[in-house]
């Protein structure tokens, strides 16, 4: 459906619920790709605004602005890129920022592209500086300057380019330097998906795999999958596989739970991971504040997997906070939990309780 290719997550969020693709991911992500706009599901105000920079300058007979997707990994950069080179009537050309380490790399590739072309650059901010001053020129006035030789026997040669079209994909567009940023015709932020859009995803996507689900079952997948088809997709494939093997091979809301339940996936989408982080903070530090590092060993973790992998669904989620004094539970969190939040300090006597007894 609407997905990407594997960004730099860290290894330790290749987790079933992580955003990141594996092999797995991309081998089934590319025979479920939507074609075209009218396919794409979600991303409403996204395909609106893009439908319109596409069909502008086929009219013009042109290429397409440069194109900058930003937002998290999973939703459709990758996809939207595919698309734009198929409405457009293109070949696609896909590339990353980090194996963009030196200027050459990136001349090499700009002069074999063909006038038209769409190239795809996935994690543009992780591109060498070297590099990315070549594509400022490239992007503005499709020109390079090649240098040869070292030294002060060096000279610029002036290098043509044809028209084309680059399309970056970021996670992190804070990361981007303003002149690049300012060079792109059209950005756009992906936000993450509604359960109703990812309900639609399931089921699209349950009829390319030939797997038999019903309205509940597909609701039941949607709602754990954090708002991202990629993991949407994920989900929907392990549950056939319970399905298969210990049902009938139709996916229904029970069907969907159990599954889910035996891959350690509550109904919010939590898995082993967060509920650790969550369990530790409230059972062991009564709600917080506690420390990262604090944190991290209670739950046996490095201290960048929980702030890197754990932290930002919990946050986004508004079952964890990150506070000067460290990290705190929100009263969701203990409800989601069936926990009782400890007395609040100072109660009965005025007096402040610093253990919360």
């Amino acid at each position: 459906m609407n997905w990407d290719e594997p960004t730099d997550t860290a290894a330790t969020d290749e987790r079933l619920v992580g955003a990141s693709a594996d092999r797995e991911d991309q081998a089934v992500e590319a025979a479920l790709r939507p074609k075209d706009l009218g396919e794409f599901i979600g991303q409403e105000k996204v395909r609106e605004q893009l439908d319109l920079v596409l069909r502008a300058a086929r009219a013009r007979g042109a290429t397409a602005d440069h194109v900058l997707l930003s937002g998290a990994p999973g939703l459709g950069k990758t996809t939207l890129s595919m698309i734009i080179a198929a409405e457009m009537g293109a070949p696609i050309r896909i590339t990353s920022g980090p194996a963009i380490q030196h200027a050459g790399d990136l001349a090499a590739i700009l002069s074999s592209l063909q006038e038209g072309e769409v190239l795809f650059l996935d994690e543009i901010h992780r591109m060498s500086r070297p590099a990315e001053e070549m594509l400022y020129m490239a992007m503005e006035d499709f020109r390079v300057d090649v240098i040869v030789g070292k030294g002060p026997g060096a000279t610029a040669i002036p290098l043509e380019l044809p028209p084309f079209t680059l399309v970056g994909a970021t996670t992190r567009a804070g990361l981007l330097p303003p002149p690049l940023r300012d060079r792109f015709g059209f950005t756009a932020h992906m936000e993450f998906y509604e359960p109703a859009e990812l309900q639609r995803v399931v089921h699209r996507s349950a009829s390319l795999l030939d797997v038999e689900i019903d309205t509940d079952g597909a609701a039941e997948i949607a709602g754990r999958s954090r708002g991202t088809p990629r993991i949407a997709n994920r989900l929907l494939r392990r549950v056939r596989d319970y399905a298969q093997v210990k049902a009938d091979g139709v996916i229904t809301r029970d069907i969907a739970a159990a599954a889910l339940k035996v891959y350690e996936v509550d109904a919010r989408g939590l898995d082993r991971l967060d509920r650790a982080v969550l369990e530790a903070l409230l059972k062991l530090f009564g709600g917080g504040p506690v420390g990262l590092s604090t944190l991290a060993v209670a739950v046996g973790e490095e201290r960048e997997t929980v702030e890197e992998v754990a932290e930002p669904f919990l946050v986004r989620e508004g079952l964890l906070a990150r506070t000067p004094r460290g990290r705190v539970a929100t009263p969701a969190a203990w409800a989601h939990l069936g926990l009782t939040p400890p007395r609040a300090a100072g109660s009965g006597n005025g007096q402040q309780d610093l253990f919360g007894t």
